[in-house]
């Protein structure tokens, strides 16, 4: 019958390479902040499961040639041990790993890339990876599992990912800036945009609303990507509905107008997961440090006017999609 395979632990041999190197089990005991007694009881036990002396004497300053090759071969091991506790502690802590983040574009392009800046600069060790897309192409990216999370408004009857909600957004209209409802130098009505060309889009689907329903049906021109859209609309195509975030940064022939204050016209932002999913450790430190530091930049960026930013709501219920009110 084969012996069997000695058993050697990592902290045993830990051990053995203090004591090699500070020449003593005294000085080692105190760098392992053990007894004298255990370091000499795990170094016996280390020689007896290789059955050969690792030490020329009882002195440990001189090592043998078994006790040489043990050294150096435990040191790499060592090292590469503790290389990769930390690497699994900080993954742990959200200090290390991949970030993949799906936005709609509007706060892919105006949110995310100071709050980002932020971030990386505090967790270097990071790789992030952000799709701009719309938001039903952002559902399909976490429903799927290729982002981690997304940032996006609910869509109705989806119930697949879980809705956090963030902020609100209000729609303003946005036109060519000769377009005559510029003229009229007051917040708009529905009925205001009874005989206009509406270009419909991705950010307007969100819109619950049976008058903007109403006239919505006529339209016959819709388009996903915002530079396209704004061009559109730019060389009078027609008139189209964005949030305020996406206004902020119009081309210089295209203004955006404001709604009358009785007109419920927004959109929910907030950040979706798969429901039943783990979040990783690096995905839980970011949505956190997103719903701190965004109430700040919001108002850096509204400026502290409300024609042109939304108010912040309550963040702390997460709930299906389907189900925000």
């Amino acid at each position: 019958m084969n012996a069997e395979a000695p058993v050697i632990k990592l902290e045993a041999l830990r051990t053995f390479v203090t004591v090699a190197e500070v020449g003593g089990i005294k000085g080692a005991s105190e760098r392992l902040n053990r007894t004298v007694s255990a370091v000499s009881m795990t170094l016996t036990q280390l020689e007896n499961e290789l059955s050969a002396a690792l030490f020329e004497q009882d002195r440990k300053s001189h090592l043998t040639d078994l006790g040489q090759f043990v050294k150096e071969t435990a040191t790499l091991l060592i090292r590469d041990y503790d290389r990769a506790v930390d690497l699994i502690k900080a993954y742990a802590n959200g200090r290390t790993g991949k970030l993949r983040i799906a936005s709609v574009p509007s706060v892919a392009t105006h949110l995310l890339p100071s709050l980002l800046k932020d971030f990386v600069v505090r967790h270097a060790n990071i790789d992030v990876e952000l799709t701009d897309t719309d938001t039903s192409q952002v559902i399909r990216l976490v429903e799927t599992a290729q982002a981690d999370f997304g940032i996006c408004s609910p869509l109705p009857g989806t119930t697949s990912v879980a809705f956090k909600h963030l902020f609100r957004d209000k729609f303003r209209l946005v036109c060519a800036e000769d377009d005559p409802l510029v003229q009229l130098g007051r917040p708009l009505r529905w009925d205001d945009l009874a005989t206009t060309n509406l270009i419909l889009n991705e950010s307007s689907r969100s819109l619950n609303n049976a008058s903007y329903a109403e006239v919505a049906s006529n339209a016959r021109l819709t388009v996903r990507n915002i530079s396209s859209l704004t061009a559109m609309v730019g060389a009078g195509l027609g008139v189209t509905l964005l949030p305020a975030l996406s206004c902020s940064t119009l081309p210089k022939n295209v203004v955006s107008l404001a709604f009358a204050d009785d007109i419920v016209c927004w959109r929910d932002v907030g950040i979706v997961q798969r429901p039943n999913s783990i979040e990783s450790p690096l995905t839980r430190v970011f949505c956190t440090h997103l719903e701190e530091q965004l109430p700040r930049w919001l108002a850096s960026l509204g400026n502290g006017t409300s024609d042109t930013m939304a108010e912040l709501t309550d963040s702390s219920q997460l709930m299906l999609l389907g189900q925000v009110k």
